[in-house]
């Protein structure tokens, strides 16, 4: 039960968490005992815990209704630039927390709720997870979603209505199995299923040219159903809209070709379509060439575009007559921002409408498209990029491959005129590989068919326009940019940490959380004595709560005082969970050999999923929970060294993790990491950073000062020296004692006595052909951890880096990042007037 405000924690929390009026608060309860008879028809006899939270996110969700329709109606009026942020991805979290923060009712609920009897935490605790996302990619869109609302930018989500999201993990004898995440299995109170939008999306068939120009035939056809859920800016009265679509069969499927009898199978088949929208592919940084998937990709697409025309072409808010029928005007009104490859299919789907429908010529259409579209490149690893076998599309999206074909005719004409003679350019630029299965390079097509090219940190950026991009570069100078990730402070300061805002707002005011540049006044404060006891008290709070939260989850025990050590992020082998293990193994002999020593009690903890079908990662899970099962259960240890692996890492766990964390570990092989996301909200939640000259690190360091992070390792230099030399891991097996015996305990069974060799394959790896270079990092990175250590035991200056790390994070929010994208690559401005933000005002 939560305890009232005293009068002193209601002043402290006023900024941030909203006024807890009395006429608020009396409306809030009526409209919540409203909804519990009117929309969920029950009593308070009979209502169960998730009764209530329904009641109390549909009475949160009525704050919204008013300003989402006026939002939209205001659009319509003004008709300003509109950009479609395209995603297969959206990883979401949890809604109703968010809404409050952004609407300013967290303290009128928490009020509400505490005098009708109930607690608001174990209320927000029912809600599902809107897991649709894997990781950093489709958690930065929503976190883009957020601040393209609270920078007012007339901002659309497009994506797809997944049934099932990223699996949920469980850890069963140390191994990661996977469950079903049926999401909406108790219903979504946050979205709307807008049916009167449906729109029919084709596939299969062939094309006929004839004298009324190209068609496409003989198609099978499924229906598009748009949901929508609102997007609120932080207190400015805008709701933007994130649509979502879901794969609907039509009412004819599989009757029309008269299959005398099999009516029943006929209507059973109903499913094979609407699996489009089934599940989620479970990768991250991977390319899994399954027809489904691309299927997943053109649906979107070709949903979304539909709705893009309809909108440009409609005039009056709420009309369906088409007034703007000059589709040259396209870039002047719309901008497709296509999250990395996966809407690829965005640019040869806008030149089927335009030439086929439209009837427009192909160098008109082609300069609508290039005009309209820009991409953004999200990683460099081979592995990830999107390349499509030529044999599927001509199977599944014949015109299309005409299309792409034609594109790649006259781009090559293009560059056969700048570089006379240089075949071998013209084959690395196509977008068609040839040699053995002709392939469709997805991010050719993408620099080709975009106006904007950007890499997602600085030195990410760079890698592109050196290394893969190198020759589109040479050629489009021009195109290439670069805009550094961010977070949205409002999730991962101001909802997962009130304790650390309030603690700034008191310093600093309240208006850094609409702009975080604003937290670099906190350098004035860095050696004031009560802001560091209070940044320290605050982080002893939220780790003391999360060691309660494991306790009850988990059955574990953990020392609160220890230094919380913590790896949270998907299992990748260039992440390097594995560098982090040897370190463990490191620091566990060490005590085992020296126990009398003073050693800086950890708490090491590592967290993330691994896609199913990828083995070693999962076998990382199995080494790091093995590691956990010796160190947790030796009595010479004790509570110096613990290892827990946190299980079904998703959004909410990291709000809780997070601001709990004293030391971040970064620690990707440089060159690797394309910007990473995680490391920002480790740092604005005041951990310090242990990582590589890596992704945004790099940026991370100069912002706060490298002498505020602990940097250790190769930077992108001396890994490609060690390339061209070749890596020999046995070098530094033979030469670092401490080393050898950590390989060896793994390879000899010490952590698996049961199975001596269950690590062979990690062992062989790590030896023998290991992409990543783990051993050439372990002797800085473990030099690094010891100055880590003996930091840990000065409280006071370990703190004065913390708050210089906190004073370096207004660079890493996601409104810096939509601003420069809106001015940079979409041609908007952000409404900022007299610093309320894009202010709507509600007549």
């Amino acid at each position: 039960m939560a305890k009232p405000l005293t009068d002193q924690d209601k002043k402290k929390q006023i900024s941030v968490r909203g006024l807890a009026g009395v006429e608020n608060v009396a409306d809030l309860k009526t409209n919540f005992n409203r909804h519990l008879h009117f929309t969920l028809v029950k009593d308070r006899n009979v209502a169960t815990k998730r009764d209530y939270y329904f009641a109390l996110a549909n009475t949160v969700r009525d704050h919204l209704v008013g300003r989402w329709i006026r939002t939209q109606q205001h659009y319509y009026e003004k008709d300003p630039k509109r950009v479609y942020y395209l995603s297969l991805e959206f990883y979401m979290g949890r809604t109703l927390q968010n809404t409050m923060v952004n609407l300013a009712l967290e303290n009128a609920c928490d009020e509400a709720t505490y005098q009708l009897g109930l607690d608001m935490e174990e209320l927000q605790d029912i809600e599902e997870d809107a897991g649709l996302g894997n990781g950093g990619l489709g958690r930065l869109a929503a976190c883009f979603l957020d601040s393209m609302a609270s920078l007012g930018l007339a901002a659309y989500g497009y994506g797809i209505r997944y049934e099932f999201g990223i699996f949920n993990q469980k850890i069963v004898n140390g191994w990661q199995v996977e469950e079903a995440d049926d999401w909406l299995r108790y219903g979504n109170p946050w979205e709307k299923a807008r049916p009167e939008y449906m729109r029919p999306v084709h596939f299969y068939g062939r094309v006929e040219h004839t004298v009324d120009g190209v068609q496409w035939v003989d198609t099978q056809v499924v229906l598009a159903l748009p949901y929508d859920t609102p997007v609120p800016g932080y207190r400015n009265n805008i709701v933007n809209t994130m649509r979502l679509w879901s794969a609907k069969a039509p009412c004819d499927f599989n009757l029309k070709d008269f299959n005398v009898g099999g009516y029943i199978q006929a209507v059973l088949d109903r499913n094979l379509a609407e699996n489009i929208s089934r599940v989620l592919y479970p990768n991250d940084n991977f390319f899994e060439g399954k027809e489904l998937r691309l299927k997943q990709e053109y649906f979107v697409v070709a949903a979304t575009l539909q709705d893009i025309i309809r909108r440009f072409k409609a005039s009056k808010f709420g009309s369906t007559d088409f007034v703007r029928m000059d589709l040259s005007m396209l870039p002047d009104k719309v901008a497709i921002q296509l999250n990395d490859t996966h809407p690829a299919l965005a640019i040869p789907e806008l030149m089927r409408i335009l030439l086929d429908i439209e009837k427009l010529t192909w160098e008109k259409s082609w300069d609508i498209v290039i005009r309209t579209c820009a991409y953004t490149n999200h990683t460099v690893l081979p592995e990830a990029l999107e390349r499509w076998p030529v044999d599927l599309f001509q199977n599944l999206l014949p015109r299309h491959l005409e299309i792409i074909y034609e594109i790649n005719r006259r781009h090559l004409e293009r560059v056969s005129k700048n570089y006379p003679g240089d075949a071998d350019r013209m084959r690395r630029m196509s977008l068609i590989e040839e040699g053995g299965t002709k392939k469709i390079n997805m991010a050719h097509l993408c620099i080709v068919g975009s106006h904007a090219v950007n890499g997602v940190a600085r030195i990410h950026s760079e890698i592109i326009k050196d290394t893969v991009f190198k020759d589109f570069y040479e050629m489009d100078p021009q195109k290439f940019q670069n805009k550094t990730n961010g977070i949205t402070p409002r999730r991962w300061l101001v909802m997962c940490n009130p304790g650390l805002a309030e603690v700034l707002a008191e310093r600093i005011g309240e208006d850094y959380i609409r702009d975080l540049d604003q937290l670099k006044k906190l350098l004035d404060f860095v050696n004031d004595d009560a802001l560091i006891r209070d940044v320290a008290k605050v982080k002893q709070e939220n780790k003391i709560k999360f060691a309660a939260h494991l306790e009850e989850h988990y059955k574990v025990k953990i020392n609160p005082s220890s230094m919380f050590d913590v790896q949270v992020k998907r299992i990748h082998e260039y992440k390097r969970q594995l560098l982090n293990c040897l370190h463990i193994i490191t620091l566990y002999n060490r005590i085992k050999k020296e126990p009398n020593k003073s050693w800086t009690p950890r708490t090491i903890m590592i967290g993330g999923k691994a896609a199913p079908g990828y083995h070693t990662a999962k076998m990382i899970i199995k080494l790091i929970t093995a590691i956990g099962d010796i160190v947790n259960n030796d009595p010479v240890v004790g509570d110096r060294l613990k290892v827990i692996f946190l299980e079904n890492y998703r959004v909410t766990l990291a709000e809780k993790v997070i601001p709990a964390a004293d030391l971040s570990e970064q620690i990707s092989t440089a060159g690797t990491e394309a910007s990473g996301t995680g490391n920002m909200k480790f740092m604005l939640n005041g951990a310090l950073t242990i990582g590589t000259m890596d992704g945004a690190n790099v940026e991370m360091a100069e912002e706060a000062g490298e002498e505020n992070l602990f940097i250790f390792g190769m930077r992108v230099p001396d890994v490609e020296a060690m390339e061209k030399k070749g890596y020999d891991a046995m070098e530094y097996y033979n030469r670092i004692p401490e080393l050898k015996q950590a390989m060896d305990q793994i390879s000899g069974g010490f952590f698996s006595p049961d199975h001596p060799a269950l690590f062979k394959d990690l062992v062989t790896m790590l030896m023998h052909h290991d992409r990543f270079k783990v051993f050439a990092d372990y002797e800085a990175y473990i030099k690094c951890q010891d100055k880590v250590g003996a930091l840990y035991k000065n409280p006071k200056e370990w703190t004065k880096k913390v708050i210089h790390n906190i004073a370096g994070c207004g660079k890493f929010s996601s409104d810096r990042t939509i601003s420069q994208y809106a001015r940079e690559i979409w041609g908007m401005e952000p409404m900022i007037c007299n610093n309320k933000v894009g202010e709507l005002t509600l007549g």
